[in-house]
This record gives C-alpha cells, sequence and structure tokens, in this order.
C-alpha cells in the first residue's frame, strides 16, 4: 500500500506527541497550581477525586497521553525492525503461497525515514539468494517480493528456463569466474499447478543458497517479452552499479527483472525472514462466505523463509 500507512502513523504519533507535551508543560502546571491554591485555602490536600472534578485534564490531552507510548512504540518497531506483509499471489512459489503472512526484516538494507523512505542509517546490502520485499520501479507505490539473484556487476543470463550467472569482476581481479548456469535437480511434478497444468518442482542451488522453484513445461518461454538492455542480447542482462536482479521462484508465473528491468537499491523495503501465518485461500464462488475469507490455516508452513 505504498507508504501510506507509515505516512498516517507518523502524523498521529507527531500529533499526539505535541499534545502530549504541550499537556505536560502547560496546562498541567496550570491544574496544580488550581489545586494548590484550593488546598491552601481549605488547609487540607484534596483527593484525587476532588482534584480532577476541580481541575479536570482535557479529554483530548487524556487521549493523547494514552495512545501517544503505543502508537510511537509501534511506528519504531514497523520503520526500524519488522514490518507484517501479506502474500497476495503465487509468483514466488513454493517458497511463499497466497495467503502466507510475513515478518520483513526493514533495518537489513538500512534504517529509512517513515516518510521519505530516505536512508538514515546503512547496514549492509542484499546477498544473492535474499527473499526481499521493494517498490516496483514501474510503479513506486506498489510492492513487491522477489528472490534477489543479481548483485552490482553481475552478468545474468536466463536461457531456455535455465538461469546462468557470472559474479563480477573487481577491477584489478585477474582470476574472474566464468558464466555457469545454476544447478537444478528435479524433485516432483503436480503437486502445484498453473490453472490446470501441472508444475515441475526443481531444487535450485544459487551459488550455495538451496530452495526450490517451479517451471511450466506448457509454457515457451517469452523472451520477446524480456527487458532490452542496450549492448546485451535479448535474453542477457549486466547488472548496473546500485541496482539489483529480482525473479521470483513460480518462474513462468512471475513479472520480475526480466520483464521490467532492475531493483534500485533505493526501493528495497527489507528482507523477507518469516512466516508467522498461513491461511487456505481456496474457497470456491459459489460459497455464501467471502472468497477473502480463509478455509483453513497451514500451521507446518509457520517458520524461517529459505
Amino acid at each position: 500500500m505504498a507508504n501510506y500507512f507509515s505516512i498516517i502513523l507518523t502524523v498521529i504519533t507527531i500529533t499526539s506527541g505535541l499534545l502530549w507535551l504541550y499537556d505536560v508543560m502547560v496546562l498541567k502546571p496550570k491544574r496544580k497550581a488550581v489545586i494548590s491554591e484550593v488546598e491552601n485555602k481549605t488547609t487540607r490536600a484534596l483527593t484525587d477525586e476532588q482534584a480532577e472534578r476541580l481541575a479536570p485534564q482535557p479529554k483530548l490531552m487524556e487521549l493523547s497521553e494514552s495512545i501517544f507510548p503505543v502508537i510511537a512504540l509501534v511506528l519504531v518497531v514497523r520503520t526500524v525492525l519488522y514490518e507484517p506483509f501479506q502474500i497476495p499471489s503465487g509468483s514466488m512459489m513454493p517458497t511463499l503461497l497466497k495467503g502466507d503472512f510475513i515478518l520483513v526484516e526493514k533495518y537489513a538494507y538500512g534504517i529509512k525515514d517513515p516518510v521519505f523512505q530516505e536512508t538514515i542509517i546503512e547496514t549492509s546490502k542484499p546477498d544473492r539468494g535474499d527473499v526481499a520485499v521493494f517498490k516496483y520501479p514501474l510503479e513506486p507505490n506498489i510492492d513487491y517480493i522477489k528472490r534477489i539473484v543479481g548483485l552490482p556487476g553481475d552478468r545474468i543470463i536466463y536461457r531456455n528456463k535455465s538461469l546462468y550467472i557470472q559474479p563480477a569482476c573487481a577491477i584489478g581481479q585477474k582470476d574472474c569466474e566464468e558464466m555457469k548456469v545454476v544447478a537444478t535437480k528435479l524433485k516432483e511434478d503436480g503437486k502445484y499447478f498453473s490453472g490446470s497444468s501441472p508444475l515441475r518442482t526443481y531444487n535450485e542451488d544459487l551459488r550455495g543458497i538451496s530452495h526450490d522453484i517451479l517451471i511450466d513445461p506448457s509454457v515457451a518461454p517469452r523472451t520477446m517479452m524480456y527487458f532490452d538492455q542496450p549492448g546485451t542480447r535479448q535474453d542477457e542482462w549486466v547488472v548496473p552499479e546500485g541496482y539489483y536482479f529480482a525473479m521470483g521462484d513460480n518462474r513462468d508465473n512471475s513479472r520480475d527483472s526480466r520483464y521490467w528491468g532492475f531493483v534500485d537499491e533505493d526501493l528495497l523495503v527489507g528482507e523477507a525472514v518469516f512466516i508467522w501465518m498461513s491461511f487456505e485461500m481456496d474457497r470456491s464462488r459459489d460459497s455464501w462466505l467471502p472468497t477473502w475469507v480463509p478455509t483453513g490455516v497451514r500451521f507446518e508452513r509457520l517458520g524461517s523463509i529459505e
């Protein structure tokens, strides 16, 4: 949902904080003065109930005092530590399924301000194999989640449904790695489907990062739809500095860097690290309940994201 929630949360936090501060610095001393004056005249201390009736705290200030610590804590946790996301599609199957609720580690790729999303503190950069959330480069108000397969300077080829990677060669480095195919091993057919088409599950070794991917044998390569980078072949890309190449694990059912290009590091939101809830969302359209109502809970999916 873009950054709207963060903006609203920030505005509420600042507003409630200022009201609470105004009450503490200005109104509360005035209330105390009124109470002290009465106590001096009566020569006895007022009870809390009497003091509240004599000099009540305005309802708005009372509300601000109550919500400010909670809202401020939520803002800090959501901005700096973790933010929850829901998986809306099957582009990252089998790693992530529609109906999974995940936690994204916000500080993994730098600490950003909650409004303008500018990096305040540098932390680390994405590693190859990370499952990352980022703003869709063509429409930054939409959050995308894909796996990072290409780092700055890498040469990437996706040909005949095989992924090839040549890691970046540092300046002055003599023994640079050659282009190599990413190793895959067939695991099973038919566990996952795209419509009525059974998908093949492969285990992919992304240079030391092992995870499963899906291939649809009924879909022909869509090479003519690939992002065209000047100076390279249609199915080949060189990742620029400050950018990353991201792909979905459901290779034939994912719109990713192959089709729209690279992910600017400024668009990175964080690393997906944990599935904290997973709902089955296969309710039929003729059900009397809305389709968004879950049909079950997949407890076996809860845990760390590989």
